[in-house]
This record gives C-alpha cells, sequence and structure tokens, in this order.
C-alpha cells in the first residue's frame, strides 16, 4: 500500500495486527497510499477482499483512497458467514457494515467484475485481495463454523475432519480463486480491455505446510525451506505473474530480486506519476524490467519479524534467529537454503550483518536493544 518496509509504521505492523490488541488502531491515516496516488492522477479505485490494516472506521480502505471498498476487515473471516476470529460480523461495504451471503472468494471476484464493467471506460486501479488460502481453511462446499458473539481463538481453523491431511481443502480454495481469476481475465477479453491493463498477481507470503502440531499437509512450497511467518525462503518467497499482451512478453521468465513495496513506483511510474514530495519510497519501479527486460538496479534487501531477521543481497541470504548463530545461503546453489556456509565466508556475513544494523537505524531508530545486539554480533565476527 504506501511502497515502504512496514517496520516505518510501528512495531506493531511487523507481524499482522491484532482484533484484540489494536483492534482500535490501524495504518496511519497520513500514510500516503498507491490509491491515493493514483486517485489524484483521475484513477477511479477499487479494493475488494481483505483489508487488515485496521479493523473499523477510520482505519479501513474508503479512508485510504478507494472510491468503493467491498470486504473484510480483518485477518481472517468465516469465508461463508463472514465472522471475524473475535465473533464479530466482518463485511463491509466502504465504512459501514454490509453483510452478504455467498463465499468469500466468489464476492469479492462477482464485485471486482462489477467494478471493471462500471469503469470501463476510464482509468481504474482494481485492488483484488483474496481471503483464501488463509484460514479458517473451508472450500465452497465446506461448511461454515463460526456464528456472531463466541470467540474463535482456540478455534480458528474451520471444520477439518482429518487434521493430519488439510490439503483438500486448500486445493478447493486455490480452485475457487482460479476460476475467479479466469473470469477476471473474461471480462477483461470481454470488455476489449486486456491490451491496456497490466494484471498483477502474487501474494503475500509463503504457504504453511503445517500448523503448530495440530495441522498437517496444509499446502507445498515446493523445495524451498521453512514456511508462513519464517524467515527461510518458504516463508516469503511468493509467486509474482505480469500479464499485459502486447506489452510484455509472453512466456518470458526472470529471477530478479523484487518486494511487493516495488508495485507502488512500478504503477506510479506506470501513470506517469512522480513520486508525492516528501514521500521516501523504499520500493523501486520495475516497469523497465517488466517491459524491456532492462536489469534491476543491485541492492539489499531487509525482513524482519520479531527476533528474527534476514537479509537478501545478489546471491546471498543471511538469516538470524533470536541469539543462533547467523546462517548464509548462497542462493544460486542452495535455493532449499540446506547449507549454512557463513563459516567459510565470514567477509559477507560481517558486510549483510552491518548493512541490517544500518537499515534497522533507519527504519526502527528507537528499537536500540536489537541494535545492540547486532553491534555485539559484528564485534564477535571482527575477533
Amino acid at each position: 500500500m504506501t511502497g515502504m518496509y512496514q517496520h516505518r509504521f510501528g512495531e506493531m505492523f511487523e507481524s499482522a495486527i491484532s482484533g484484540k490488541t489494536h483492534y482500535d488502531q490501524g495504518l496511519p491515516l497520513e500514510a500516503v497510499t498507491v490509491a491515493e496516488v493514483l486517485k489524484d492522477q483521475g484513477y477511479t479505485t477499487g479494493m475488494y477482499g481483505k483489508w487488515h490494516l485496521g479493523y473499523k472506521p477510520p482505519f479501513l480502505p474508503a479512508n485510504q483512497g478507494f472510491d468503493e471498498f467491498i470486504g473484510l476487515a480483518a485477518g481472517d473471516g468465516d469465508h461463508h458467514s463472514h465472522i471475524d476470529r473475535w465473533g464479530r460480523e466482518d463485511w463491509w461495504h466502504n465504512n459501514t457494515l454490509a453483510m452478504e451471503e455467498g463465499y468469500s472468494t466468489d464476492l469479492i471476484t462477482k464485485h471486482s467484475i462489477d467494478f471493471i464493467s462500471r469503469n470501463q471506460g476510464k482509468p481504474f486501479f482494481l485492488f483484488i485481495s483474496h481471503l483464501s488460502i488463509h484460514f479458517p481453511w473451508q472450500g465452497p462446499d465446506d461448511p461454515a463454523h463460526r456464528i456472531a458473539g463466541i470467540v474463535y481463538t482456540d478455534d480458528k481453523w474451520g471444520i477439518i475432519p482429518n487434521r493430519n491431511n488439510v490439503s483438500p481443502h486448500v486445493k478447493a480454495m486455490l480452485e475457487s480463486i482460479d476460476a475467479g481469476v479466469g473470469r477476471i481475465i473474461d471480462t477483461l477479453n470481454k470488455l476489449n480491455l486486456t491490451e491496456n491493463t497490466l494484471v498483477i498477481f502474487t501474494s503475500d507470503n509463503g504457504g504453511y505446510i503445517h500448523y503448530a502440531d495440530s495441522h498437517f499437509n496444509i499446502s507445498s512450497n515446493g523445495p524451498l525451506r521453512g514456511q508462513k511467518t519464517e524467515i527461510y525462503e518458504g516463508g516469503h518467497r511468493v509467486p509474482f505473474i505480469a500479464y499485459w499482451p502486447g506489452r510484455i512478453q509472453a512466456g518470458s521468465r526472470s529471477d530478479a530480486l523484487a518486494m511487493t513495496m516495488d508495485l507502488f513506483p512500478t504503477f506510479l511510474e506506470l501513470a506517469n506519476a512522480g513520486t508525492p514530495v516528501g514521500l521516501q519510497l523504499d520500493g523501486i519501479s520495475l516497469l523497465p524490467h517488466l517491459l524491456y527486460s532492462s536489469a534491476l538496479p543491485e541492492r539489499t534487501v531487509f525482513w524482519k519479524i520479531d527476533r528474527e531477521h534476514a537479509v537478501r543481497k545478489g546471491i546471498w541470504k543471511l538469516c538470524v534467529i533470536g541469539d543462533n548463530e547467523p546462517e548464509l545461503f548462497d542462493l544460486s546453489k542452495d535455493i532449499g537454503e540446506t547449507t549454512n556456509v557463513a563459516a567459510e565466508n565470514p567477509v559477507v556475513v560481517k558486510q549483510l550483518t552491518a548493512e541490517y544494523q544500518d537499515w534497522l537505524q533507519d527504519v526502527m531508530p528507537q528499537n536500540s536493544e536489537v541494535l545492540i545486539r547486532n553491534e555485539f554480533r559484528i564485534a564477535n565476527i571482527e575477533r
């Protein structure tokens, strides 16, 4: 939404904001979103689906640049009954609760198609944020689970007859998304908008393989190590598909290093919009790379959640978990992060650790405890 590392907005955004402890908070209203900038450029803006940057007004999309928002504010909600984890009704139209019958993926798809149809004659920016495949793990034919007034923090996963095999429910959710994407592309084709519309398909994190010791065989991250919430590649390497017939070469592939914060400056460049004065973006525009295969500039990127962090630069990936010794991986040879080569490359470890320290000082200057810990680690490396 902002083209920035989420850490710039406070420690509460390092992980999912809670409907219990952060219910009265959200993305600061003074934050500049991509929707606000594009709206100023004459785009009609719509968002359908999961927000999870605030649980109630004023911290909802209608106050962050979106002309229309239909969907859920929470991070998870029953896909059928639209009740959140804390037993609250959670299906909104702009700033008003507007409960609606139907499966979440189908509703999000329906409203997205309606938005495209209503705005086919003018520039539009559409953000489709599916709740699937997030728990409760419910396919279209699975039963509803939640009812209003009951707290589900200890029973948030849905009705899973076999907790050792969640994948059939996830598979049904994925197929529902796939069908919805197909309907949206068909709509663009039917309205002759395909050659004038850039479509991006991506995700916010890798899949769960298991959830604690209670649910298993949920999804797959292929050869990647780790899963959602973890700093290994299985936790944050995600699919990314860019589709624009006539502009992006069909079938082309890229292994360039990009992050979702790059979408903000990409869309700004596409709309011929300059970066608002005083706004510091952490992302870079991907447009020259997407259209002309121009190389992206080399840079170092970072992930941090609680006492875990990762640093990526070129082929190198540094992972640090708590007070454990740093792990270093050469992703060009070891995409599964199986072999720690930190001992053989102390200079690289020292460099990436120092860059992480500088980054943390920049985005979270108040986090002195972590800085002190990293200074100690660098001193040890130097010895």
